[in-house]
């Protein structure tokens, strides 16, 4: 008889340190409870991937966030690109480019992090 073993959700649960106060995500980096977010998580949680953060970074991290509020989904790279293409020009605002920026994953893998949102849909 085989006994098959389930973890609690929380099994894989992290600690970031921000500002000396703990904050919980998963084992990749996602926050536990989207209220935790803050810029400061933000710098910690780019420090601990070793992103230096650029004016670039924060505009794509705050485009993010606007996005999932305004649409309660998190944007597609599509809608990054086409945003951005409009706003940086179309090699800044490029598929290469912003990955180039985010490159633990992307914009909607490590970007979605930085921004404190869940994981996209299909994302393991």
């Amino acid at each position: 008889m085989s006994t098959t073993l389930t973890l609690p959700a929380d099994a894989f649960t992290r600690i970031l340190m921000v500002k000396g106060h703990p904050v919980e995500t998963d084992s990749e980096g996602y926050l536990r409870d989207l209220g935790d977010w803050s810029e400061d998580f933000v710098r910690a949680l780019a420090a601990q991937e070793e992103l230096t953060l650029t004016d670039e970074h924060w505009e794509l991290v705050r485009y993010l966030r606007a996005y999932y509020a305004e649409h309660g989904v998190q944007a597609q790279v599509r809608a990054m690109i086409k945003h951005f293409t409009v706003v940086w020009g179309p090699e800044r605002g490029s598929n290469h480019h912003l990955h180039d920026l985010f490159p633990r994953g992307g914009p909607q893998k490590q970007g979605n992090r930085l921004a404190g949102l869940l994981r996209t849909k299909g994302e393991h």
